[in-house]
């Protein structure tokens, strides 16, 4: 068997980070039926899509007029985005979206899982929260709660969210990801090597897929 190492680069609040987390999945699906000896090892990566958040957040639409220009132009935007989603399985409910999260909690919570296995289970939900149920993914009780239907011990969880632990290191790895000119999410980086960014269609991230199998 041949791992395969993908880092992506992505925000919770992100929905084309939603999306492409869904065509990284169709993608990963169409490589298993060429190569099934390849093992695809998926590490998520923080990303700060809005780092000026208040840490208990801000109300959502508010902010999201201002930055885009007005409601038609974010009505625009978000159709845009509706249409996209259904053809990767997803209902985006931007309606139901009440408060501008602050990710930093989140993100923490994805760094401490995959300190001992995978993490994938559990941004699929922190993205469902946000995304399709309106849920406050910056608050620590949805947090744990959220973890702990990932198996996790939710007052553990809580208990880490409620304290300082591991955000330098956090903090860290977004700035590294700066560093390299990662300036828009989602980005994957494939076998080590900055990779493919933006939520490209399936066929184009399973080309990038089999190059990066076949790069030296």
């Amino acid at each position: 068997m041949s791992e395969l190492k993908i880092d992506i680069v992505s925000d919770v609040v992100c929905p084309w980070c939603f999306i492409g987390k869904r065509r990284l999945e169709a993608a990963l699906h169409g490589l298993r039926a060429e190569r099934p000896d390849v093992v695809p090892t998926l590490r998520w990566l923080p990303y700060f899509l809005n780092p000026d958040t208040p840490e208990e957040g801000e109300p959502y639409r508010p902010f999201l007029e201002r930055k885009f220009g007005g409601p038609e132009k974010l009505a625009q935007i978000w159709t845009q985005i509706t249409e996209a989603g259904r053809t990767a399985g997803i209902e985006f409910a931007f309606e139901r979206i009440e408060v501008r999260a602050n990710t930093l909690r989140a993100h923490r919570l994805i760094h401490r899982a995959q300190k001992t296995g995978n993490a994938d289970a559990l941004v699929e939900r922190l993205f469902a929260a946000q995304f399709l149920n309106g849920e406050n993914v910056g608050d620590a009780g949805v947090l744990a709660r959220l973890a702990g239907e990932c198996g996790e011990d939710e007052p553990a969880v809580l208990a880490y969210l409620h304290s300082e632990e591991d955000a330098d290191e956090v903090r860290a790895l977004a700035e590294h990801g700066q560093r390299m000119g990662i300036t828009g999410v989602p980005f994957f980086v494939l076998a080590g090597r900055p990779g493919i960014g933006g939520a490209q269609p399936p066929e184009v991230l399973l080309d990038a897929l089999r190059q990066s199998l076949n790069a030296p």
